[in-house]
């Protein structure tokens, strides 16, 4: 099938890429699996949401990374880029994550604030500031502890110091965030890094996909090679 004759049966593909700092490191990659982005995507100044690429059959959406796992798993997307914090955290049943990308590692883990000395080892009730509030439920149900969750997008670091939480659940790359506003981390709950998601029906039906599939997972394995040179 011939790309003409599959954008006639299933339609324009919708490639979905989340804003922030996972992009700088994806567009490269997505540039030699044959993603590229019209000139307009790169302008700053452009508050723009959909972007033609150079293909004509394809366009992307640039969205918040929690949004990309949902407009592919309801099948708006068919395929996307996000943190497998985002996958887990979901868990749609519909969204596929074939490829592990190899960027944007960094960790989930559990904070407090350095001077709280409190011992909470046999607690059964925790309050906890997170935006990851089913990764965080099922973290401490596993230590038996039931975790009241506070919702939250941002300045995750002040939760402790206001009362709000005594611990956070948050992204952790070097910790010099937490350690700027006096928190220390005192587990890891997943490592993370940049995955590959497809909607699973378009996989199956949509020959396209699963290309640029076997081109991402190409890519993935050529830098993983090289690396161990």
């Amino acid at each position: 099938m011939t790309t003409d004759q599959a954008t006639d049966t299933f339609g324009q593909l919708t490639f979905a890429v989340p804003k922030g700092r996972i992009l700088d490191e994806a567009l490269p990659v997505m540039a030699r699996a044959g993603v590229v982005p019209h000139d307009s995507f790169h302008d700053k100044s452009n508050r723009a949401l959909s972007f033609e690429t150079t293909r004509a059959d394809m366009r992307l959406i640039r969205v918040r990374a929690f949004d990309v796992a949902t407009f592919v798993a309801h099948g708006a997307a068919q395929i996307g880029i996000v943190g497998s914090d985002v996958v887990e955290e979901f868990d749609y049943a519909d969204l596929y994550a074939p490829v592990d990308l190899d960027i944007q590692h960094c960790r989930l883990s559990v904070a407090r604030l350095a001077d709280d000395t409190e011992d909470r080892s046999g607690a059964s009730h925790l309050r906890v500031a997170t935006k990851y509030p089913n990764l965080t439920r099922r973290h401490f149900e596993k230590q038996g502890i039931q975790a009241e969750c506070v919702k939250l997008n941002g300045a995750m670091e002040l939760a402790p110091v206001l009362s709000l939480a005594s611990q956070i659940v948050d992204l952790v790359s070097t910790g010099a965030t937490l350690k700027q506003n006096g928190l220390v981390e005192t587990g890891k709950i997943i490592d993370i890094s940049a995955r590959l998601i497809v909607n699973r029906a378009a996989l199956k039906k949509d020959p396209r996909v699963a290309e640029l599939v076997a081109a991402f997972r190409s890519d993935a394995e050529a830098r993983a090679s090289e690396a161990a040179k």
